[in-house]
């Protein structure tokens, strides 16, 4: 009964065209072009390099694509465990007929090249969208990507604001915001101004959202104009050598002032909370950031108040911190739930956080995943994963533990899936 509960309620979640509200996906390449894009994916490498892949080898310059598959393909076996091989199986069985059921030394060849006759398809990108049945995926635009030669319905941009808030004193990045916007910041006005201009070039271009990866100390509050002026003067004069406390300033009054225009231009803001940069010095490239849990929301609370207008969808880098994230969307109507992000993508931290969040917060509040892909056929299997998990927690825990009917089940795990993406970010 179980089990023919959740593999009908799965069917119909399945049939469902979603829009991936936040990816890597660079617009004019979007989908892979060998298989070593997709192994060159950094958890690929980051795990075989774990396992004892030289970096060396991994990030050898001048090897080409094959011999960069042929020798992650080595640690494949040591891998195959992991949630990130059963993607790897499921993308080449869906979409390049790979009968096996691992890929190993002895068969990666032949899906290689396979892949390689698939993927020089005129319209191999627009294949697997549809195939994977996705009708849009948000993309990660830094403040001067040109937005141009790509369809904003199916692309639709989204204004990521690192640099902004934590590298504005680097020379290099003012010298971008001036040419992106035509404005000099010599203060908190131009800078204000800059901003400005920026929300105005997306916003009409199509963005739905603004986004930002936070590390595990960021704590914002408001900074006044004199202030963040001075921080300015000071920080720009300086740079890295600026005291902790202007750079602090300067980066929250950014900070802030996006946020203002977020509320002027009805936009959410897609916090992305905890993660401690270059831990790993040695790692592989994308390998070397991890989770702080030493990040509490309670830092947020001033920016949760001052803008009760503006919607957070917020996503955290650990299963460990997703009670905490669960209670702030209890309380604060601005405060969503958002995804499954980075080490908290696995079967087994999702299924605790879906089933935390489906019992405890309002139905309407949940962006039930993202895939946060970096090419377009990652998305069939994460979602594919979060749909085998969602199924089993709406038949279990809602069908069978509290009597709920199996439509009203799925009508949850529709709202999840996409209805609540429309309403946050779209319509669509």
């Amino acid at each position: 009964m179980s089990e023919q509960l959740r593999a009908r309620i799965y069917e119909v979640l399945d049939s469902l065209v979603l829009v991936d509200p936040h990816t890597h996906i660079n617009a004019l390449n979007p989908a892979a072009e060998t298989l070593a894009d997709i192994l060159g994916y950094h958890y690929y490498t980051e795990l075989a390099h774990s396992a004892g892949m030289p970096k060396s080898r991994i990030e050898e310059e001048g090897i080409s694509p094959k011999e960069k598959v042929g020798r992650l393909v080595e640690y494949l076996p040591l891998l195959e465990n992991t949630i990130q091989s059963s993607w790897l199986v499921e993308m080449s069985q869906k979409f390049f007929g790979f009968p096996g059921e691992t890929v190993t030394p002895a068969n990666w060849e032949s899906l290689y090249d396979s892949a390689l006759i698939k993927m020089r398809e005129p319209d191999w990108a627009d294949q697997v969208l549809k195939q994977s049945r996705i009708s849009a995926v948000f993309l990660t635009n830094e403040f001067d990507d040109p937005l141009e030669g790509f369809d904003t319905r199916k692309y639709i941009p989204c204004l990521r604001t690192d640099d902004l808030v934590f590298h504005l004193g680097q020379p290099s990045v003012r010298t971008r915001l001036e040419k992106s916007t035509g404005v000099t910041v010599h203060d908190a006005t131009t800078l204000r101004t800059a901003i400005g201009a920026l929300f105005d070039r997306f916003t009409s271009r199509g963005a739905r959202a603004c986004a930002i990866s936070l590390p595990p100390d960021f704590s914002p509050t408001k900074v006044s104009d004199a202030a963040a002026g001075a921080a300015i003067a000071e920080v720009f004069r300086h740079g890295a050598a600026a005291s902790e406390a202007q750079r602090r300033d300067l980066g929250h009054f950014v900070f802030w002032t996006l946020t203002e225009f977020c509320a002027e231009h009805e936009l959410p803001f897609d916090l992305m909370i905890g993660v401690n940069r270059g831990v790993y010095a040695a790692g592989v490239y994308q390998g070397r950031d991890l989770y702080d849990s030493r990040v509490s929301l309670i830092q947020y609370r001033e920016l949760f108040n001052a803008f009760p207008q503006v919607k957070f969808p917020i996503s955290v880098l650990a299963s460990v911190t997703n009670q905490e994230l669960v209670s702030y969307s209890w309380i604060f109507p601005n405060v969503l739930c958002n995804g499954h992000w980075w080490y908290s993508n696995t079967p087994t931290y999702i299924e605790h956080d879906v089933a935390a969040r489906l019992e405890a917060v309002p139905r309407t509040k949940q962006i039930g995943y993202y895939s946060d892909m970096y090419k377009l056929e990652f998305a069939l299997p994460k979602f594919a994963m979060y749909k085998r998990i969602l199924a089993k927690i709406l038949a279990q825990r809602f069908v069978i533990d509290r009597g709920w009917t199996e439509e009203q089940a799925i009508d949850l795990g529709r709202q999840v899936l996409r209805g609540n993406v429309d309403d946050v970010f779209g319509p669509f």
